[in-house]
């Protein structure tokens, strides 16, 4: 019975308790929470410290754990202050205390949250944990924070705070442009003097950085940061290189400040600091100061990185730099950049070759303009550095340089609007654009008062090579020289205009003054291994062509006569390298040019016709030798017709055929090159040859130091060859060979006047020595029909054997006169003698006054003989009678004395013996000039002999 009464007081005691339970379990749940709304948020917004509002439904839940969920959920919300709106809101509450209607949250979970943190802070409370804050625990998920304009998304994040002495801790994830980031943060609670301790830390991309710091009663942070990693581009828009850096943090409600930091990138030490501006708008200044940096992964970083989220700008320095293989010394500058601005300020560095740059400009969209300025002395390293061609160029140029041009960089081009600049003293204006893409294209303008070519152009490289150098790009270029130097010759207001596009060069003009004489060209060519020509075209213009001529060898140019006459010369043509087809015309004065050529450019070969017409040959002649009388040749015109071709081996003319005057000649010649000396072969015939009177007594210097130049050996030929006062040479031929400076014309054939001509003429140039001649020449069955010496007394008729021998040393006519040596032998029969009259002497030796009739007889008249011989000897320019007899039916007569033939004048006596045989000799003297001697006839010993016979 007991055993029962106790069971049931068990019983009714767990009853109790079971009714008691599920009246506190099911008590709450039975509240009608909607209508608790407002006590709800009046509760949390006391415990939270914030105004709280909800907007959306409220539930309870107690198992697992008691805890309300509610949605349209906003904390805060005051102006300044921090806001945090969610989706839904989960609290975990106490039970004993939700049992006695408290709320007292542990843990608080937002859902899709967003929390606005107020930036600038109003003061430093604003920044530390609030006294409430003890106790607790919150999560974030799937939410996002947004500090000023900052916005971090994707947060996950836990939030515990214990006693009112501990620490507020903070840890987590989430995304920032991309990045995702874990962050630990724990905030002290400030002491007695107001300050509270801040430890943040920050992981991204393996790099970490960490502030440690206090948060200081007036506002703010003070402390010190670090930050390590082993790849910075993982998370600034930097080259990849590991990093570490470490230095003072401030922050405050306008300004955050990184300085004093020390840092390392990659290896290489460096300095800097940082300054985040936040008032009066966001503003991140950047200094960096190192001793080497790689400019070129810097450049490829930055265009990789977007637009920044603020104004930005970086203060850079560093003792080297190194860009595109080219090393850059005392780098400094600064660059801004605000949204898609950027601006360069000072920025200046050191070149190889010490040259020194400056510049400063600024970007508008995707333009950046800026301004140059330069100065160095050494511009040759300095191009050579940035890997142009310089080997060709000569030490001494390319030196001194200063100048200034405005640059403006645009996505497809870069122009230069304007330059100005110095080289070597020669001023020099222009511009130009650079177009990029998959063919680039430049365009240059430039104009400059004086430029020196020789010793500044390099060596042309072969045509295939510059055809693939040139072929990848367009180019237009347009320059102009007020005055340029090339090989020592002088152009004045030289002018280029010409564009190479699409593998073709045209050259639309391309003129200037020159040796006096205006020149311009144009033309197209195709950049292949075998370029094509078309539309060629060149003009010469000169008032007087002496400045041409001018540039020829000393020995090519011809007398001030023909060289000071106008010249105009046009040639045009086109075709394939290898067979350029060119057509010539031209005229000096009244002399006419013309020709059609073929060249092969690859060959370096010439070849075509060529044709030179004049309607005055004894002009054209007199011209070209000024000074000298040219009617020799005869009145008509000058004409020259021949094929050429001329190549690196020597030029040959084939079939040319020459008239001038009353000399026609025709033959083909071939001079080669490339032995000691050129060489010179072929024949020349002649229909009509007239030669010049020699001119024995001319002191002018004949030359003939040039024929050490030039070996040759000729076959000579001609019908006729006519000189003064001789009878004409028929039917001649002879071989010219000249070797080493000796001419020897050997084989020499003739007919004149019906007898044979044979002989040989040597002339040897030793050097340092007179040029020495030789002349030996036979005759032989020659009929004389008029004056065979042009002497007062001559041989008008017979027939003739002679022999002469001769040689000469001298640099002139007078000269070879004055040394003149060797032997004179002339044999003549049955002919008559000119000048005396042996016949009328004899008649007039028998009358009574014989005296009248000899002195005519001596003084003209005619006399026939059998034979007449004479031999006389030559030595230094005098020929000495050694024999003279005159046979025939007259009785014989002699003749004795000189004649000076360097002098022109004689002294000989002729005489005869009129009358008996015991007579004496009667004599005619001539003395004086050759030409015009003076006659003195000498009849007194037989004067007196015929008084003594009578």
């Amino acid at each position: 019975m007991t055993r029962s009464r106790a069971a049931i007081a068990v019983s009714c005691i767990l009853g109790i308790l079971a009714l008691i339970g599920a009246g506190l379990w099911f008590g709450p749940m039975a509240v009608d929470w909607e209508a608790q709304r407002g006590r709800l948020a009046s509760l949390a917004a006391r415990e939270l410290g914030r105004p709280v509002s909800l907007d959306g439904p409220v539930r309870l839940t107690l198992l697992p754990r008691p805890m309300v969920e509610a949605s349209g959920v906003v904390v805060g919300g005051e102006a300044g202050g921090i806001g945090v709106t969610a989706r839904a809101l989960r609290l975990t509450l106490n039970l004993p205390a939700l049992l006695l209607a408290r709320l007292e949250p542990r843990e608080v979970v937002l859902v899709g949250a967003e929390i606005r943190l107020p930036w600038p802070p109003g003061n430093a409370p604003a920044l530390r944990p609030p006294p409430w804050l003890t106790g607790f625990a919150a999560r974030i998920e799937d939410g996002r924070i947004v500090v000023g304009d900052t916005v971090l998304n994707d947060v996950a994040a836990r939030l515990t705070a214990g006693g009112p002495l501990d620490a507020v801790r903070a840890e987590g994830r989430f995304a920032w442009r991309g990045q995702a980031m874990d962050f630990h943060a724990v905030v002290g609670r400030p002491g007695f003097d107001g300050i509270a301790t801040l430890d943040l830390t920050l992981a991204a991309g393996g790099a970490t950085g960490r502030a440690r710091g206090v948060l200081v009663e007036d506002g703010g942070f003070e402390g010190r940061v670090e930050a390590f990693g082993p790849d910075l581009s993982a998370l600034l828009p930097t080259p990849a290189m590991g990093f570490r850096a470490n230095g003072r943090l401030t922050v405050s409600a306008e300004l955050l400040a990184a300085d004093d930091l020390t840092i390392d990138l990659g290896g290489a030490p460096a300095r800097g600091a940082l300054t985040l501006r936040l008032a009066p708008a966001p503003r991140l200044d950047v200094a960096l100061s190192a001793a080497r940096l790689d400019l070129d992964a810097w450049t490829a970083a930055l265009r990789g990185a977007g637009r920044p989220l603020m104004p930005t700008a970086i203060d850079l320095s560093a003792e080297a730099a190194s860009f595109r293989g080219i090393t850059l010394r005392r780098l400094r500058g600064g660059i801004f950049r605000e949204g898609e601005r950027v601006t360069f300020s000072d920025v200046a560095a050191v070149l190889p070759g010490e040259m020194e740059i400056e510049l400063a400009g600024a970007s508008a969209g995707t333009r950046l303009e800026l301004a140059l300025r330069f100065a160095g002395p050494d511009l040759r390293a300095t191009l050579a550095s940035f890997g142009l061609p310089v080997e060709g160029v000569q030490p001494e140029r390319l030196r001194a340089t200063e100048g200034r041009a405005r640059l403006v960089l645009e996505e497809t081009q870069l122009a230069v609007p304007e330059m100005g600049a110095t080289v070597d003293g020669a001023r020099l204006t222009g511009g130009g654009v650079w177009r990029f893409g998959a063919r680039p294209s430049l365009g240059i303008g430039v104009a400059i008062d004086m430029l020196d070519l020789d010793g500044l152009v390099p060596q042309w490289p072969d045509w295939p090579v510059a055809a693939t150098k040139l072929g990848g790009a367009d180019v237009n270029l347009r320059f102009a020289a007020d005055a340029l130097t090339l090989r020592g010759q002088r152009v004045e207001r030289a002018a280029v205009d010409a564009a190479l596009e699409g593998g073709r060069l045209a050259v639309r003009r391309l003129s200037g003054r020159a040796a006096g004489a205006d020149l311009a060209f144009s033309g197209t060519a195709t950049l292949a291994a075998t370029p094509r020509f078309s539309d060629l075209s060149l003009e010469v213009v000169a008032s007087s062509a002496r400045g041409l001529f001018d540039l020829l060898p000393p020995g090519w140019q011809p007398e001030a006569g023909l060289a000071e006459q106008p010249l105009a010369l046009r040639v045009a043509g086109g075709g394939p390298a290898e067979a350029l087809a060119l057509r010539a015309e031209g005229e000096l004065a009244e002399l006419r040019i013309e020709s059609q050529a073929t060249l092969d450019t690859g060959a370096r070969r010439v070849q075509g016709a060529l044709t030179l017409r004049h309607p005055g040959a004894p002009r054209l002649l007199s011209a070209l030798w000024q000074g000298r009388d040219m009617s020799w040749v005869g009145e008509g015109s000058f004409s020259l017709i021949t094929s050429l071709l001329v190549g690196p081996a020597g030029a040959t003319a084939e079939n040319f055929e020459l008239v001038a005057g009353l000399l026609r000649t025709r033959g083909a010649l071939t001079l080669a090159l490339g032995a000691e000396r050129p060489r010179l072969a072929g024949r020349l015939t002649s229909e009509r040859l007239p030669l010049p009177d020699p001119p024995w007594r001319s002191t002018e210097p004949l030359g003939l130091a040039a024929l050490g130049g030039i070996d040759a050996e000729i076959a000579l030929a001609a019908q006729r060859i006519e000189m003064p006062d001789l009878p004409p040479i028929e039917d001649a031929k002879a071989a010219l060979r000249l070797t080493g400076g000796t001419l020897d014309i050997t084989g020499l054939e003739a007919r004149v006047s019906g007898g044979a001509l044979g002989g040989e003429v040597s002339i040897a140039t030793p050097p340092g020595a007179a040029p020495r001649a030789r002349l030996s020449l036979r005759l032989s069955g020659a009929s004389v029909t008029g004056p065979l010496l042009g002497l007062p007394i001559d041989v008008t008729s017979g027939l003739t054997e002679a022999e002469l021998a001769l040689e000469a040393e001298g640099h002139s006519p007078a000269a070879l006169a004055a040394s003149l040596s060797g032997s004179l032998r002339l044999g003549v029969r049955d002919g008559a003698l000119a000048g005396l009259d042996l016949s009328a002497l004899q008649a007039a030796a028998g009358v009574v006054e014989p005296e009248p009739g000899l002195r005519r007889a001596l003084d003209g008249g005619v006399t026939g003989f059998e034979r007449l011989d004479l031999a006389a000897a030559i030595d230094g320019g005098v020929a000495r009678i050694a024999q003279a007899a005159l046979a025939g039916p007259a009785g014989p007569a002699a003749a004795s004395g000189q004649v000076d033939l360097a002098r022109g004048t004689l002294d000989v006596a002729i005489t005869a013996r009129p009358g008996a045989a015991e007579a004496p000799e009667v004599a005619l003297r001539l003395q004086g000039l050759l030409a015009d001697p003076q006659r003195v006839v000498e009849l007194a010993d037989w004067a007196r002999w015929r008084a003594m016979q009578q």
